[in-house]
């Protein structure tokens, strides 16, 4: 009967194919047949007849829709099978099932039926209590050793001996029997199987306690993790607020300074037509007085009596003599010029400080909020007959313990810096931190955002170039007369200054490239002698020594040389410097009076401060006169530059950003024979963060530039 179960319930497995539905792909759920004798699930069949009645299977068209009965007959096939298919699903399990059952069961070995009650370690048998009989009454078996009922009793039977084995060897890890203990295992340390269990159990609670430890701190930590996230989104809310808070506090502010150019168009406009409207009412006036008078003659010259008419006299009106013109009145007031320029070079700055990525853009905003702003040199004294600048209280942040925000473009921008007035519509007085040390712009070349021109405070406009040329042999050749500062001329004492802030330093108007080209990254190679960059102690530098002077003929006439030409100082007073070829017009640098072509040299420079200073080397025909001058702009020079925050390395043009130590004294090794110039932060010890690896094709002297008013440079006595 199984027999036949079993190939009954495999017929009907074997028929799964035919009894699925061709649409669904499931087994028949109240199955019809349509006239073309395929069979199909009712509700599948009518969901695919919508518009017109075909077979889904062979594809025949009926021209009205079948009548559908439901198959009986297959009906019960398949109810039929899906019983037998889920009784075939619960029947191995439970088989498995009663198979680990039985074979967990330990049965008698002697009748092999009954359940073991124990297990005879002498005669190696388990036994049910019936035959467990002769052990417990025959005294003959007292002395076999009975124990719980053992499963793996085959296995505890040592192969080579055929004995229990009832000790465990510690050296080898295995159990063995005494016959073992006698021969292979002679002279081993042994214990009995409980004492090996006792320490495994041991050792394996051990284990079992530190996983429980290592569990309890990671669940530990990742409770952590999850309060660092509900942090970290708090966090970021806040900072969202903030963000927002700030960029309405601009968008507020712009949407003032927007209203107010509007309002002085306005202003322009209603002043422009009150103008006009007063001088259309004037001439009408005297258009009617002139009427009048035109009336009188025509009555005289109508007078018939001669005695009358020549004593009757007629005087023009004053209107005659007022001659009407057309007003030449339009809105280019300087304010709304003014207005206009800034709004233009606002944007201008933003479209140009947008295309940068955030973390690249210049801080615009005051120095003591970001502590960007170069170091103070000291209070700089009110010009004579000028007044304190008055600073306006800045607007209340939205977000407490925040500090205060100023005004987008903010004339204290530099802090320690603002000696002079500059013109705050100009693209460059924010953008470049040059305008920020009080320098007033007086020219900008073909790189300027305006084009080629001179900047005029008094008047928001530029002249050409020809102008320029004109103004700069005026101001050689004719002397100003002392004058009293007054609001509107406060920094014109500065126009003889260097015209450095012409140049393009920061890529105003065209970026520069910050990647070297590949002539200078194939020079800027690490291969430098292990005897030079191992050398952290300043000791053995000190035996390359070098005693530096710097060369008055060299130095821009910003620059002062003092302490015996050892140290360069930017001071605003120039004096009268004789004009020579070896002297830097342009931009403010001094060369030392030494050059080098072989042999190992080294100095040591102390910095004022971290910014706006350059140290290097140069050629002695370095060009002098031009905008090319300036100390790594061109292919005679080398310059480790510090220009507001960033530190920088430049060579030809080429930028290298490096990591700013700001150190406070410089040291420069410079190897002739091997084609380096490395540079040192000099604190406790020599420390190098910049080398430069180039051939040399002429003697090389030490260069600096120096922009800053106030700032200095002095060549150190090498002492250990």
């Amino acid at each position: 009967m199984m027999a036949e179960s079993d190939h009954s319930q495999f017929s009907l497995l074997s028929l799964e194919e035919e009894l699925t539905c061709s649409i669904c792909l499931c087994p028949f759920n109240c199955p019809v047949t349509i006239p073309c004798g395929h069979n199909f699930c009712q509700d599948c069949l009518l969901a695919t007849w919508k518009d017109s009645y075909s077979c889904p299977q062979c594809r025949t068209h009926f021209p009205t829709k079948p009548e559908l009965k439901k198959n009986t007959v297959l009906s019960t096939v398949v109810e039929t099978f899906n019983q037998r298919t889920t009784k075939s699903e619960d029947e191995p399990g439970t088989a498995e099932d009663s198979k680990e059952g039985r074979q967990d069961v330990i049965r008698c070995d002697t009748c092999m039926e009954a359940e073991a009650a124990q297990t005879c370690l002498t005669c190696m048998a388990s036994f049910c209590e019936e035959h467990l009989r002769p052990h417990r009454e025959n005294p003959t078996f007292r002395v076999h050793q009975l124990s719980e009922p053992v499963g793996d009793l085959s296995e505890r039977i040592c192969p080579d001996h055929h004995k229990l084995m009832e000790l465990f060897c510690s050296q080898h890890c295995r159990p063995i029997c005494s016959l073992c203990l006698q021969q292979v295992h002679k002279g081993c340390s042994f214990m009995s199987p409980q004492e090996q269990r006792n320490l495994k159990e041991s050792d394996l609670r051990g284990k079992l306690g530190l996983l429980d430890e290592k569990t309890t701190k990671n669940e530990r930590v990742i409770s952590q993790i999850g309060d660092m996230e509900d942090k970290l989104k708090d966090s970021a809310t806040n900072r969202k607020a903030a963000l927002a808070a700030d960029y309405q506090q601009i968008r507020n502010m712009l949407a003032r300074e927007e209203s107010e150019a509007l309002n002085t168009v306005d202003r322009e406009l209603q002043s422009g037509q009150t103008k006009l409207k007063g001088l259309a009412k004037k001439l009408k006036e005297n258009v009617v007085q002139m009427s009048k008078t035109k009336e009188d003659i025509h009555s005289l010259l109508s007078q018939s009596q001669t005695l009358a008419f020549l004593q009757a006299s007629v005087n023009l009106p004053k209107a005659v003599s007022f001659e009407p013109y057309t007003p030449q009145i339009n809105l280019d007031s300087k304010k709304v010029k003014a207005s206009q320029a800034f709004c233009a070079d606002l944007k201008v700055h933003l479209t140009e400080m947008f295309k940068e990525p955030v973390e690249d853009r210049p801080l615009i905003l005051k120095p003591e909020i970001y502590g960007s702003a170069p170091e103070s040199t000291g209070p700089h004294p009110q010009s004579e007959g000028t007044k304190p600048m008055k600073q306006k209280k800045p607007p209340r942040s939205h977000s407490p313990g925040r500090p205060p925000i100023e005004p987008l473009f903010h004339p204290v921008y530099m802090g320690s810096y603002p000696r002079h007035n500059a013109p705050q519509h100009h693209p460059g007085y924010n953008k470049d931190p040059r305008f920020m040390a009080g320098q007033k712009p007086r020219a900008y070349g073909g790189n300027s955002p305006f084009g080629p021109g001179t900047y005029k405070e008094s008047e928001p406009q530029w002249t050409g170039p020809g102008s320029q040329h004109k103004a700069g042999q005026k101001e050689k050749s004719q002397k100003t007369k002392p004058h009293k500062a007054t609001k509107n001329n406060i920094g014109q004492d500065n126009q003889a200054r260097s015209t450095e802030n012409l140049l393009d330093l920061e890529g105003i108007g065209q970026p520069r490239s910050c990647s070297p080209s590949a002539d200078f990254n194939k020079n800027e190679m690490s291969d430098i002698p292990p005897s030079i960059t191992s050398a952290e102690k300043r000791t053995e530098l000190l035996k390359y020594g070098t005693v530096l002077t710097l060369d008055l003929k060299t130095a821009h006439e910003r620059i002062v040389l003092s302490e015996s030409f050892t140290k360069a100082s930017v001071s605003d007073e120039h004096p009268d410097c004789p004009d020579c070829p070896e002297r830097f017009s342009v931009c403010s640098q001094v060369l030392a009076s030494q050059s080098f072509s072989k042999g190992r040299h080294y100095w040591e420079v102390r910095l004022s401060c971290n910014n706006f200073i350059g140290l290097g080397l140069a050629y002695k025909s370095i060009n002098r006169k031009g905008p090319s001058s300036r100390l790594g702009r061109n292919a005679q020079s080398w310059s480790i530059e510090w220009f507001n925050v960033k530190l920088s390395a430049w060579h030809n043009s080429n930028e290298t950003v490096l990591v700013n130590p700001n150190p406070k004294r410089v040291g420069v090794l410079l190897d002739c024979d091997e084609g380096t110039a490395t540079f040192y932060n000099v604190a406790d010890r020599a420390y190098p963060f910049h080398t430069f690896v180039f051939p040399f094709a002429q003697a090389v002297c030490p260069a600096f530039w120096i922009f800053s008013s106030g700032s200095s440079v002095t060549l150190c006595k090498l002492q250990p």
